[in-house]
């Protein structure tokens, strides 16, 4: 018996030439079977429930620019600027970031706590001055820096950066 074979670069599919096999392709190999009968999981995915959180509209920047990893030249050219106010919209102190919304109107102004100057860690509706520092890689959106506290929110309770709370 005379036997040929042609070489495929797939290795489940191959040739003979002068045998008796059939001209078929073989069946596919048997899938795993599949159980959505387990334990603890849903036929279904459910829609998860968020809370209402002021920063969850805003965008964070990535990687997060801090003082530290400010180049000198952003810091001069952000030191000479002119002084900005607001109000501060938000800001997690655990998440080391949040948010000015300007006086005179626009988009709202990130904020890191590295930038943040004085005793009170900043709380909703404090009013603040800052300077602006554009973020990079692209230098598209801005940044508030030398951020400062100029009147405290009324009725509300702060914190210092040693952890004493005062009622303002």
């Amino acid at each position: 018996m005379n036997l040929a074979i042609s070489w495929s670069p797939d290795p489940v599919q191959f040739a003979c030439a002068g045998s008796a096999m059939s001209s078929e392709p073989p069946p596919p190999p048997p899938q795993p079977p599949t159980h959505q009968t387990s334990v603890g999981l849903l036929d279904t995915p459910r829609a998860r429930d968020r809370s209402p959180s002021p920063l969850r509209g805003n965008v964070v920047p990535s990687p997060l620019p801090t003082r530290r990893t400010r180049t000198f030249s952003a810091t001069v050219r952000a030191s000479q600027g002119p002084v900005y106010k607001g109000v501060c919209k938000c800001f997690c102190r655990s998440k080391g970031h949040g948010f000015i919304t300007p006086a005179d109107g626009g988009p709202d102004i990130f904020l890191h706590i590295s930038d943040v100057e004085g005793e009170y860690v900043p709380v909703e509706g404090d009013e603040v001055t800052y300077k602006m520092c554009s973020i990079p890689p692209k230098n598209e959106k801005l940044q508030a820096v030398e951020v400062v506290i100029t009147h405290l929110a009324p009725g509300t309770k702060h914190e210092t950066w040693s952890g004493h709370v005062i009622s303002s």
